[in-house]
Order: C-alpha cells, then sequence, then structure tokens
C-alpha cells in the first residue's frame, strides 16, 4: 500500500511499530513503574543519573534497543536506512543529547508517555521536537545534505 504523494511510505509497518511502542510503554509502567524514557534510562545505565530502574535492568533496556532491531533486519527483508556520514551522526547524537537532558527527557518520554498522560510539559516539549525536526529537515534539504 502507498500513500498519495508519498511512494516510500509504509503505513502498515508504521502502524505495527506504533503499536508495539506503545505496548512496551504501557508493559514499562505497568510492570516496572517506570516510563519508558530511553534518555533516562541511558542516564541511569552509564551512571549519569542514580535515581531510577536498576542499573543491571537499565543495560538490559539499552542493549535490547539494538537487539531487537538486528532481529527484525533477520526475521524480514526489510532494508536499513541510508544515514549521513560519522561526522554529521555524531553531531547530532550530541545535539541530541544535550537537548534531552536541557528537556529533562526525550521523544520517548516525552512524545510517547508524557502527551499519553496529557501532561503539559510533555506536549510542549514534543511540540518543540517535532518543530525543530521539520526545520531541520527543510534546512537539510535546502543545503542538498
Amino acid at each position: 500500500m502507498t500513500l498519495p504523494g508519498f511512494p516510500d511510505a509504509v503505513p502498515l509497518q508504521g502502524l505495527i511499530g506504533g503499536v508495539l511502542i506503545g505496548l512496551a510503554a504501557a508493559l514499562m509502567l505497568l510492570g516496572a513503574g517506570r516510563i519508558a524514557g530511553v534518555s533516562g534510562i541511558f542516564a541511569r545505565a552509564t551512571g549519569l543519573a542514580e535515581s531510577g530502574m536498576a542499573r543491571n535492568s537499565a543495560w538490559s533496556f539499552i542493549i535490547g534497543l539494538p537487539l531487537g532491531a538486528l532481529a527484525i533486519r533477520l526475521a524480514t527483508d526489510w532494508e536499513p536506512a541510508v544515514f549521513a556520514g560519522w561526522p554529521l551522526l555524531i553531531a547530532a547524537g550530541l545535539l541530541v543529547g544535550y537537548g534531552t537532558r536541557m528537556g529533562s527527557g526525550c521523544t520517548s518520554g516525552h512524545g510517547v508517555c508524557g502527551v499519553s498522560r496529557l501532561s503539559q510539559r510533555s506536549i510542549v516539549a514534543t511540540a518543540t521536537f517535532m518543530a525543530a525536526g521539520i526545520a531541520t529537515v527543510f534546512i537539510m534539504n535546502l543545503v542538498g545534505a
């Protein structure tokens, strides 16, 4: 199935991915009593934060993220995305990391968990993430990157 104007869109896969993300966030909240905010979990795993889930649980979560992607890659005919070069990815990662610390959370914590709980702070943070993402794509397309 394709969407008009978006020949590369895969809405069924997007729907399935969204359901799985929502299910994982709900299971984390119901099972562990924690919000599935990846930046906070990463901070706990690396020792940047002292509070939160147990450190070994945080590491298990962080290690499971790429392992889950690898499992999908091996089980399907999914083609990996093509990304920019390493210097741009490292710079982008550092900026995102700084932003998550400044905004007290990331897209998973604010966008998935916070918005679903109607947190005003999360709604503002998510609107800011989206606006910054749209502006970044616009600028990158202008400069041809």
